[in-house]
């Protein structure tokens, strides 16, 4: 007879759970899954699909506070600690003022914590003192724009800035392209390097980068994870040295 009273059968360990509420194009489940701990358990749900390209109609219509607040709804029965609005573009497209009105409509919603990517950049940039930035983006221009006016409203101010004028597949870039971009970015004045999309791959460029460099590469789904892990209490995994206490 099997003996059960082995460590193998003490098991699983407790869970804990973040909800992501997703663009309907995220293509990096796997990518934000090797941000979060053993214990943690990411659910997902995604947002309406849009048939646009990426664009500023598209941020727009991917961040209306009905579809977080519906996708919030889908997640909490499996009770997530914190709810994450992953998508840079939906979070800043209307500024700050609106950032938090996202987070107030997934709270709204039933949430006991709510985040966004937008939201944890302005507090890496507020813990971290930052005011000069380069910035990295897939979008095109006009959205990329965007960006640069929600960072000035945070009080910080874009040095130099690229952008790769994609209007979808913004997950199929390689990482050679990705670091190429960072590199011809930096700029002297610029105190840290922001690389915006929760749907362009980064996770193993940040740590070579960040040597190479000197000063902190900030990427979309790394913020946003570490901030939720934040609130849970639980220790950052992954690179980002210049995170470690920030969230």
């Amino acid at each position: 007879m099997l003996e059960l009273n082995i460590p193998e059968f003490e098991g699983p360990i407790a869970q804990r759970g973040i909800g992501i509420i997703a663009p309907f194009d995220l293509a990096l489940e796997r990518e934000l899954w090797r941000w979060a701990p053993l214990e943690v358990s990411l659910h997902l749900a995604r947002t309406p699909y849009e048939p646009v390209p990426v664009s500023l109609e598209m941020a727009e219509l991917v961040s209306e506070r009905r579809h977080l607040m519906a996708a919030t709804r889908d997640v909490l029965h499996v009770e997530p600690e914190v709810v994450a609005y992953l998508c840079t573009s939906g979070s800043f497209i209307k500024g700050l003022e609106y950032e938090r009105t996202l987070c107030d409509a997934i709270c709204e919603a039933g949430a006991q914590h709510a985040i966004t990517t937008s939201g944890a950049l302005v507090e890496a940039i507020e813990h971290l003192e930052l005011s000069r930035l380069s910035v990295i983006t897939p979008y095109d221009a006009p959205l990329t724009e965007r960006l640069h006016a929600f960072l000035n409203e945070a009080g910080t101010e874009v040095v130099r800035s690229d952008h790769l004028g994609l209007g979808g597949g913004i997950w199929k870039v390689n990482y050679r392209t990705i670091a190429e971009r960072i590199i011809a970015a930096d700029d002297p004045r610029s105190e840290a390097i922001f690389v915006s999309c929760t749907n362009l791959p980064t996770y193993d460029v940040i740590a070579p980068l960040e040597q190479e460099l000197g000063k902190p590469v900030l990427t979309a789904n790394q913020l946003t994870i570490w901030a939720c892990l934040g609130r849970m209490k639980l220790p950052m995994t992954g690179p980002g040295k210049w995170l470690r206490n920030v969230f």
